[in-house]
């Protein structure tokens, strides 16, 4: 044999051209060729490097739709086998590649309908779905298989990870990979799906991903949405996808006790909904067909828990409901005993998550007095959070009840944020007594903020030697920061240094 290096020999052998017995010197095409440098490289097939190491880059996922399968029905590649040391490498040359292939998929519709070959036997290892197809009793005989409801980019990412152990999915194929790995119980790819998801979780997307769980019966993920719902309410409702849910999803979410948000927003939200609703029924924007549209969704909505100016202003002229809802929902906001209004009144305060109080005053005295007005501290904090209540220092007499007027003001707007009145009992010690809101207040991180209560009992103990700057470590490893200042105006005369509102009890 004549000397030479290495890569000369094996370029030799991959080039020899297998005589077609046609003689002559009429030029035939090569029958035995590996494909042309430029044409491996578009195909990500075949490149030899100095080393004689192969290299295979597979299309990204933005591009493997567009993939082409690679046709050798011209004649077969020569000792391809050589230029692969493993199996996964074999395998993998064989992804979309018509060589040895014993079935075509026709995948998609017909604007996008793509063929694509395959190897029985490849899938049938892989899923049980293909195996039943091609091996089980009633296998199906045909070469050819139409899978009209599948993406083809979808049905290639399925069969790129059968050949190869490999994941390429993006957001743009994420939802239609899972749907396939699903279809044919690739248990293994539908898992990657579903944690991409997860990490790509976000606010904007939540409701989008709640309604394709549901669709796709993951509930893990749904349980990742909702909690993400119920974390960030007002910012999951006011993401585009919203409105584009579908009916169950919104009754599911509506239902919920854990929203973190006012309940005048949430019928904001439902509204946006039912006009998108009407548009995709192809119905007159009109308050009858809204509320048909969002049949026992509007009975979700708690009209009980708003104020009656948020009642005033929103509902009550929007014409979704009637006369007489309008009529019981004001007796309910105006008099004692409550009417039965059928909507539910129960506060959406369950939350989510470890209850967590700071405490700003390290030790107390005694006594302070009340003559009608407010106490009074402004705060603000590092990140968002939901307070739930106050802890107030109750009588040093003895067991006492007292009447409290709580309030959370926006300083800048002067807007009540959240406000109750309610009771609460002391049994005579120095301790801390809770006074809670109806439901949760949102206090937006660096804005501040002032915490009121008008006391209405006798002479009670006070906090001294108060925090100007208070941190709270949470049982997730993160902190919040706490920050007090004196509130100017009317005040019974607490101030960071000394006073009432000890404490405030939040959830983040």
């Amino acid at each position: 044999m004549a000397s030479g290096s290495k890569n000369d020999i094996v370029n030799r052998l991959l080039n020899v051209r297998v005589d077609d017995g046609g003689g002559g010197d009429e030029q035939h095409p090569p029958q035995n060729m590996l494909p042309s440098n430029q044409q491996a490289r578009q195909l990500g097939q075949i490149q030899e490097e100095d080393n004689g190491q192969p290299n295979e880059p597979m299309p990204s996922s933005s591009n493997i739709e567009n993939l082409q399968p690679i046709n050798n029905t011209g004649g077969r590649l020569h000792n391809w086998q050589a230029t692969k040391t493993t199996v996964k490498e074999r395998l993998s040359f064989l992804f979309n590649n018509e060589i040895l292939c014993d079935v075509h998929f026709i995948v998609g519709k017909e604007a996008n309908q793509q063929v694509i070959p395959a190897h029985k036997f490849v899938l049938s290892v892989g899923s049980a779905v293909f195996d039943a197809m091609f091996n089980g009793v009633l296998a199906t005989k045909s070469d050819e298989v139409e899978l009209p409801d599948v993406e083809p980019a979808a049905f290639l990412h399925l069969l790129k990870f059968l050949y190869s152990d490999e994941v390429r999915i993006g957001p743009e194929s994420v939802m239609t990979t899972l749907y396939t790995a699903k279809k044919y119980a690739v248990a293994a790819l539908e898992e990657h799906c579903v944690d991409f998801l997860k990490s790509n979780l976000g606010t904007d997307n939540a409701f989008l991903l709640l309604t394709q769980a549901r669709l796709f019966d993951e509930p893990q993920l749904a349980a990742l949405c909702l909690e993400m719902i119920d974390k960030n309410t007002a910012d999951a409702l006011n993401a585009e996808g919203f409105t584009d849910i579908d009916q169950d999803t919104l009754n599911a979410v509506l239902e919920r006790d854990t929203l973190r948000i006012r309940e005048a927003k949430i019928f904001s939200a439902v509204l946006r909904w039912s006009e998108a609703e009407c548009i995709r029924r192809q119905l007159q924007v009109t308050p009858a067909n809204q509320r048909m549209v969002l049949g026992r969704a509007f009975n979700a909505i708690r009209f009980p828990l708003m104020s009656v100016e948020e009642f005033a202003m929103g509902p009550a002229q929007s014409g979704l409901l009637d006369d007489r809802e309008i009529v019981q929902l004001f007796l309910y906001f105006t008099v004692n005993p409550k009417p039965n209004v059928g909507f539910l009144d129960t506060p959406r305060c369950c939350m989510t998550g470890k209850e967590l109080t700071v405490n700003r005053f390290p030790q107390t005295e005694s006594r302070w007095g009340y003559s009608g007005t407010t106490d009074r501290i402004r705060f603000t904090v590092d990140q968002r959070i939901f307070v739930v209540g106050f802890g107030l220092y109750g009588s040093y007499f003895g067991p006492t009840e007292y009447e409290v007027h709580l309030q959370i003001i926006h300083l800048a707007t002067k807007k009540v944020c959240g406000s109750n009145t309610t009771t609460f009992c002391c049994d005579g010690s120095d301790d801390t007594f809770r006074a809670m809101f109806k439901e949760p207040v949102e206090i937006l991180p660096n804005t501040s903020y002032i915490a009121s209560a008008k006391l209405k009992g006798t002479d009670s103990y006070y906090g001294t030697k108060g925090l100007r700057r208070v941190t709270v470590d949470c049982n997730n490893g993160e902190k919040v920061v706490f920050q007090f200042s004196y509130a100017a105006g009317n005040n019974n005369g607490t101030s960071v240094e000394d006073g009432q509102i000890p404490a405030i009890i939040f959830y983040i």
